[in-house]
C-alpha cells in the first residue's frame, strides 16, 4: 500500500513538472482548452511509451503564414509589397497612369483595385515580381522589409508575427518536430526572411511560385523570374504542394481560413493521432476581428468542420496573453 502511494505521488510530481515545463515553453498561451490540446498531443506523440508515439522523422508540422503566423490585414502583406513596387517603378512605366489595375494603385483607389479581382492582382504580381534574377528579388524583399511599416501599428511587417505562434514553433522543434510553412504567398517572397523570424529554413517553405529559367548574364549563371505562374499553393493546392515538396503527410497542421481547409482535411485523413488547428481572429483591440464574411482570411467552412470534428480552435482574444513580440 505504501509503495502504491509513493508511486502515485511520484507520478503526480512528474505531471506537475511537465505542466510547468510546458507553461514555461508557451508563456503567451493562457491555460485554455487550445493550449491543453497542444500540450497533450505533443506529449502523446513524442513519448516512446505512448500508444500514439510517432518517430521524430514523421513528426511533420505545417503552418499557413498569412493570418496564422503573422497578420494579414488590411490586405495580404505581399500585396502591399507589390503596391509599393508599382509606385517605385511608375516613372519607368508612364502607361500605368491610364492602365488598370496600375492606375488604381497610383491613385490609391482601393475600390477599383478590389474590382480588378484575382486577374488584376496577378497583373501586379507579374509586373513587379518578374524579369528579375532570384538574387535581385531577394534583395528587394529584404530592403522593403527593412523600411516599410504597417499603416495601423507603425511597425515593420516582419515584427507583426504572433508571439504565441513563435513559442509554439519552438516548442514543437524542442519535442522533435520538423516545422514547415505552407502558404498561398509567394515562396520567393517568404524565403529571404522566415529563418531569422520563425527559425524555419528556406528549404522548409512551400508556397506559390512563378516560373524561372537559367541564364548566363555578364558571365555569371543566374536564375531569372518569368512573368508566368508556375504553381498556386492555396486551397486544394496545399496538399499537392505538401506532397511535392515535403513527401510526408503532416501530423499537425495550423491555418486560419477556408484557404487552409484542404490542408487540414488531408492532415486529418492520415492514420494515428493528429492535431488540426485554426487561429480565429477575435481580437479587434490588439489586432483585428473577422471570420465568415471577411474578404481577407475568410473563415467559414473550415470553422464549421472544426466545430463538427473537434479540431482545435484558438481564440486570439481569450487564449493569448500577448499578440506580438515586444518592440
Amino acid at each position: 500500500m505504501r509503495l502504491k502511494i509513493l508511486v502515485f505521488i511520484t507520478l503526480c510530481i512528474t505531471q506537475v513538472n511537465i505542466t510547468r515545463a510546458d507553461m514555461a515553453s508557451l508563456p503567451s498561451w493562457k491555460d485554455s482548452a487550445a493550449r491543453q490540446d497542444i500540450v497533450s498531443f505533443v506529449a502523446s506523440v513524442s513519448d516512446e511509451s505512448s500508444p500514439d508515439f510517432v518517430p521524430a522523422s514523421e513528426r511533420i508540422a505545417v503552418f499557413d503564414n498569412d493570418g496564422t503566423l503573422w497578420s494579414e490585414r488590411p490586405v495580404y502583406f505581399q500585396l502591399i509589397f507589390a503596391i509599393d513596387r508599382v509606385k517605385a517603378l511608375a516613372a519607368q512605366h508612364p502607361e500605368w497612369a491610364t492602365t488598370q489595375p496600375f492606375q488604381a494603385v497610383l491613385e490609391d483607389d482601393m475600390d477599383a483595385l478590389a474590382a480588378s479581382g484575382e486577374k488584376g492582382i496577378l497583373q501586379l504580381i507579374m509586373a513587379t515580381h518578374a524579369d528579375l534574377t532570384t538574387d535581385e528579388f531577394t534583395k528587394i524583399v529584404k530592403d522593403w522589409l527593412a523600411t516599410a511599416t504597417h499603416p495601423k501599428f507603425g511597425r515593420p511587417y516582419n515584427e507583426l508575427v504572433y508571439q504565441p505562434m513563435l513559442e509554439l514553433l519552438d516548442y514543437l522543434r524542442v519535442n522533435g518536430f520538423k516545422t514547415f510553412i505552407v502558404s498561398g504567398g509567394g515562396i520567393e517572397f517568404m524565403r529571404p526572411w522566415v529563418e531569422a523570424v520563425y527559425g524555419i529554413p528556406p528549404e522548409q517553405v512551400v508556397g506559390s511560385s512563378i516560373k524561372t529559367k537559367f541564364e548566363y548574364r555578364d558571365g555569371k549563371s543566374v536564375l531569372v523570374r518569368l512573368p508566368e505562374i508556375d504553381f498556386i499553393d492555396d486551397k486544394a493546392g496545399k496538399p499537392v504542394g505538401i506532397n511535392k515538396h515535403i513527401g510526408r503527410r503532416p501530423i499537425l497542421a495550423f491555418g486560419n481560413s477556408d484557404g487552409d481547409l484542404q490542408m487540414l482535411q488531408w492532415t486529418a485523413a492520415g492514420d494515428g493521432k493528429r492535431l488540426m488547428g485554426l487561429v480565429h481572429h477575435t481580437d479587434a483591440e490588439r489586432e483585428f476581428a473577422y471570420d465568415r464574411k471577411s474578404h481577407i482570411g475568410k473563415l467559414d467552412a473550415a470553422l464549421d468542420q472544426a466545430n463538427r470534428d473537434g479540431w482545435t480552435v484558438v481564440n486570439m482574444e481569450a487564449d493569448w496573453s500577448e499578440m506580438y513580440p515586444p518592440e
